[in-house]
């Protein structure tokens, strides 16, 4: 049987790239294997499969009874396909906190580190087959270190992260800083996007003090694009969070060059979130929160009502 590998919903270039480096190695290692997704892939992840020569895997809905799975950057059933205990998960490979929840039909191999990228654990975990890999994977591999890293902006940075990229980059004549650019600059394009798409497009759901939230950020180069559309996201932002079965949706705007998130208030439950959250005082519709980049190590772990 094939086994699928695939990540997280609302799928970033880390849940897309690292199935199709999984799958590159399960299959040189004589396992035949297949990527999947979860839903349609942000625009940096777009881009980067189309650089690195790849087409986007299937987007599947759910799993099969029994199909054996890999699953790659998230080990929350929250963020997996609705039969995920029914399916044969052999495998998880995931640099987030332990959620729970998952029942496996059997032991497994869980590998889950304190890194800021599943495809920087898979170099780890290749071991002498990682001198194999083609310039395609080590394309998709630097890009999704580069992405989670935030071009190692982000405090979720580690030094084997940042010396892993820096090698694949070398390996490839990359210049780090000028490819980044361009995957950032394709992140920022979300004209094609709804409001409703954005709230969802990288987001989380957490729960606080019996309080639901779906955390959603958007990381851009060109902050001002998000902001215009304020007024209209705010509005969605009900209708978003009683379709998800959410108390409500919170979201920051991550500007990558000048290290810091905005966080749009809609109401007195985001203004009070904010204050308790964040050290600080809210005076409109929106406030600014200096050197947030990380919604895994600075928003989330925060978080109070």
């Amino acid at each position: 049987m094939t086994t699928l590998v695939f990540g997280h919903k609302a799928p970033d270039t880390d849940s897309t790239g690292s199935p199709l480096i999984w799958e590159w190695f399960l299959d040189h290692t004589g396992i035949p294997a297949k990527a999947a997704l979860l839903g349609t892939p942000n625009t940096e992840a777009a881009f980067v499969a189309k650089r690195w020569g790849f087409d986007l895997p299937a987007v599947i809905a759910d799993v099969d009874t029994d199909q054996k799975c890999v699953v790659v950057d998230t080990n929350n059933p929250a963020e997996l396909p609705a039969s995920i205990n029914n399916a044969n998960v052999i495998a998880i490979i995931d640099h987030h906190r332990l959620a729970g929840g998952l029942e496996t039909k059997g032991p497994i191999n869980i590998t889950i580190r304190p890194l800021a990228c599943t495809a920087t654990i898979m170099h780890q975990m290749m071991g002498d087959h990682a001198s194999h890999m083609p310039d395609g994977i080590k394309g998709l591999m630097l890009s999704c270190i580069l992405s989670d890293t935030l071009a190692f902006r982000s405090p979720t940075t580690t030094p084997m992260d940042q010396e892993l990229a820096q090698s694949l980059a070398k390996d490839l004549k990359i210049d780090i800083d000028a490819y980044a650019t361009e995957m950032f600059d394709a992140k920022s394009d979300i004209s094609a996007f709804s409001d409703a798409e954005l709230l969802r497009m990288d987001s989380k759901e957490y729960e606080v003090g019996g309080t639901k939230f779906r955390v959603s950020v958007l990381e851009t180069t060109s902050p001002k694009i998000v902001l215009d559309r304020k007024a209209s996201l705010m509005a969605t932002m009900p209708t978003v969070a009683a379709e998800d079965g959410v108390d409500q949706v919170l979201l920051f705007v991550v500007d990558i060059l000048n290290e810091e998130a905005t966080m749009l208030i809609p109401n007195d439950l985001t203004k009070a979130v904010a204050e308790a959250s964040f050290a600080v005082k809210v005076a409109g519709d929106s406030v600014v929160l200096p050197g947030i980049m990380s919604r895994k190590k600075q928003i989330i772990p925060n978080l109070k009502v």
